[in-house]
């Protein structure tokens, strides 16, 4: 980790989705500004820790899915967000302990922490890199991409509560567009997204909340989330909420409960 990147300040003054997100899951790693935006959040949709919970349960069980499934030994997981554990590698190392992980983010929060997300097994390897989604080209021109991953193998590509925080007008589909093209037939795509579309009235309010704290979202409907996955071959079942993607136990939840569309694709 180089010395600059490590010296960023740290914004306290305005909440912070990643920290907001940290605080949802019952973290540590988040300031006042962050737990009072969080809380505003769960006033209005009480099911976010329900959904937060959830949408980590769908991206271990993704991973562990194409591990042992479609033979994936190697994740690029940008917006990775403050270290929960386990950790994707932690997770994908269950199961194949050779198994490397390239994380990406740009909050310097997460930089703070990042060591947590070097703990690997001897067999495999992870590093992490200060990159933003929104410019893919500065994601595959850093060194430390290839120095862990082997471009010319099947590489899954992690997007886990990432593109609402992507507006149209930034172009999400061309940023994930580009992001696959960066990878090799076999790839996979797996992502959640958060969704109004089984309560709309609520979700306006957490768009506002959002906005308002000068963290722009757009939270999407399930044909907008499908089209992340145009080209792709999608798993069964499909764009399903995340609780009912192949899940571990018969879950209990209701839709609005967990507004979140979750689905995984392979590259042809």
């Amino acid at each position: 980790m180089s010395t600059p990147h490590a010296a960023r300040d740290i914004d306290t003054s305005k909440p912070h989705s990643a920290r907001m997100y940290d605080y949802y899951l019952g973290g540590k790693d988040h300031f006042a500004v962050d737990k009072q935006a969080a809380e505003t959040v769960a006033e209005a949709y009480p099911g976010i820790f329900t959904c937060a919970r959830e949408n980590r349960a769908f991206m271990h069980r993704a991973t562990r899915v194409l591990a042992r499934e479609y033979g994936i030994r190697q994740w690029l997981d940008i917006g990775t967000g403050i270290p929960t554990e386990p950790n994707l590698h932690q997770v994908a190392q269950s199961v194949v302990p050779e198994a490397r992980v390239v994380y990406a983010d740009n909050d310097p929060l997460v930089l703070k922490y990042a060591e947590r997300l070097m703990r690997s097994t001897p067999q495999g390897r992870t590093t992490y890199i200060e990159a933003d989604v929104n410019d893919p080209q500065s994601l595959a021109d850093a060194p430390e991409l290839t120095e862990v991953l082997d471009l010319s193998k099947p590489v899954a590509l992690s997007l886990n509560a990432l593109m609402h925080f992507v507006p149209d007008a930034q172009k999400p589909y061309e940023i994930v567009g580009r992001l696959l093209d960066m990878l090799p037939s076999g790839s996979a795509l797996a992502l959640s997204h958060c969704t109004p579309d089984f309560d709309p009235e609520t979700w306006k309010k957490v768009t506002d909340i959002y906005n308002g704290a000068g963290t722009p979202v757009q939270f999407r409907s399930h044909d907008a989330v499908a089209r992340f996955f145009d080209g792709l071959d999608l798993l069964e079942p499909g764009v399903t909420v995340g609780h009912r993607w192949r899940p571990d136990i018969t879950p209990e939840f209701s839709h609005a409960e967990v507004s979140l569309w979750t689905g995984v694709g392979i590259k042809p």
